[in-house]
């Protein structure tokens, strides 16, 4: 091959010269398109094909950019590539080497839902204050999701394997598509409304984004912050995150977590059931022996005995008391019978009668009765009488003595 110059260029180099200028021409560029031919290699290297109604062009993404990946690429995906040009020699080919991509649309749909979130958030829907326990072992448990899901199936399986007597009451709602999210707030408001369980679970399998999106609807975030009765959040894989998850009382990375959550195992309940049992049984047997052991202790000896022992203290005490109490009435009796004797021997000392006995008599006016200690108290020719120790004398005054 010549130029105008009539230089002849080697096929390396004219292949070096063109990739020269597309590396130096498409650097960090951003291509739309649909993959097609996905074909991981056993490197663990990405190849594919972005193509769109009128042109393809290979490209590549190796290992190491691979964990930045939201998705797994798969054939008629649309996508949103960054990368630079490149030129295979040894095939003559270009190609472009993918540093970032995601799918078509979805830098939009996460900046809005990121604006959504903050929203939300600052008006308190996510806060942890405002959710609720769950019930330790429910009843009745409603379930949010496609009837004809593998997610309603998980659920189902599960409480029938582990409790089978928990009621499941189905409430059915699209899991997306552009009706989904009024469809799924109406379920969880309906199940509020009639009071239809005890525990809401709002369910639904793995996807993309998009798939997910009604789960982030505003609707269905309000729906479930409003309800009265405690939501768990089952939607999708481990990985994926919706904004359900975050206004539910609890999230379950998978449905069948979730089933688990309220499906107590009867096997665990049985157990804990008799190791309860066993427990009681024990503590019953020896409160038994105890009181048997007290009981030995009430046999009509024993009784008498320890009667005997606790009454004969109080009996001594009582005879000490009576004795004491007789001494001292002894005593207070012999102290008032001698102070009789002293006081009987002044009264008489002092009584008229003993003087009277000495030869002395009292004299009275017997008309009037009073005492005459003076002559001057009568006249001549007075009745008087004279009171002696034995008897007494009538007489009539001859003639007063001053």
């Amino acid at each position: 091959m010549a130029d105008s110059t009539g230089r002849r260029f080697k096929v390396s180099e004219i292949t070096e010269l063109i990739r020269m200028a597309l590396e130096s021409q498409f650097y960090d560029i951003t291509v739309e398109g649909e993959i097609s031919n996905f074909r991981p290699s056993s490197t663990g290297h990405y190849y594919f094909t972005l193509k769109d109604n009128e042109a393809v062009i290979s490209a590549v993404m190796f290992r190491n950019r691979l964990s930045a990946l939201s998705f797994t690429p798969a054939d008629g995906q649309m996508v949103v590539a960054s990368g630079n040009v490149s030129v295979y020699a040894k095939r003559g080919s270009y190609q472009i080497i993918v540093e970032r991509m995601e799918k078509s649309g979805e830098g939009d749909l996460l900046a809005m839902l990121e604006e959504r979130k903050r929203r939300l958030a600052a008006e308190g829907l996510f806060d942890a204050q405002r959710k609720r326990t769950l019930p330790p072992f429910p009843t009745s448990v409603a379930v949010v999701t496609s009837p004809t899901g593998a997610a309603l199936q998980d659920i189902l399986n599960v409480t029938r394997r582990r409790n089978a007597g928990i009621n499941i009451v189905i409430l059915p709602a699209p899991v997306q598509g552009e009706e989904a999210a009024a469809k799924i707030a109406r379920q969880i408001e309906r199940a509020n409304w009639y009071r239809l369980a005890e525990v809401i679970i709002v369910a639904r399998g793995g996807g993309s984004l998009e798939d997910l999106l009604p789960f982030s609807d505003e609707l269905v975030v309000r729906a479930i912050a409003a309800s009265r009765i405690p939501v768990i959040s089952a939607v999708g894989h481990e990985i994926d995150v919706s904004l359900a998850d975050l206004a539910a009382d609890l999230r379950a990375p998978t449905p069948s977590a979730a089933a688990e959550l309220v499906s107590a195992k009867r096997d665990e309940l049985l157990e804990e059931v008799r190791t309860l049992e066993l427990s009681m049984g024990r503590a019953m047997r020896r409160w038994v022996e105890r009181v048997q052991l007290l009981l030995k202790g009430f046999t009509p000896e024993n009784l008498e005995r320890n009667f005997r022992i606790i009454v004969q203290p109080f009996l001594l005490g009582l005879d000490d008391a009576k004795e004491g109490l007789l001494r001292a009435l002894s005593q207070r009796l012999a102290d008032s019978r001698h102070r009789i004797e002293l006081l009987s021997s002044e009264l008489a000392a002092s009584s008229p009668l003993e003087i009277l006995k000495r030869g002395y008599a009292v004299v009275t006016d017997r008309e009037s009765g009073s005492l005459i200690t003076s002559a001057a108290q009568t006249a001549q020719g007075k009745s008087i009488r004279v009171r002696l120790h034995a008897g007494r004398l009538e007489a009539e005054v001859q003639e007063t003595v001053p």
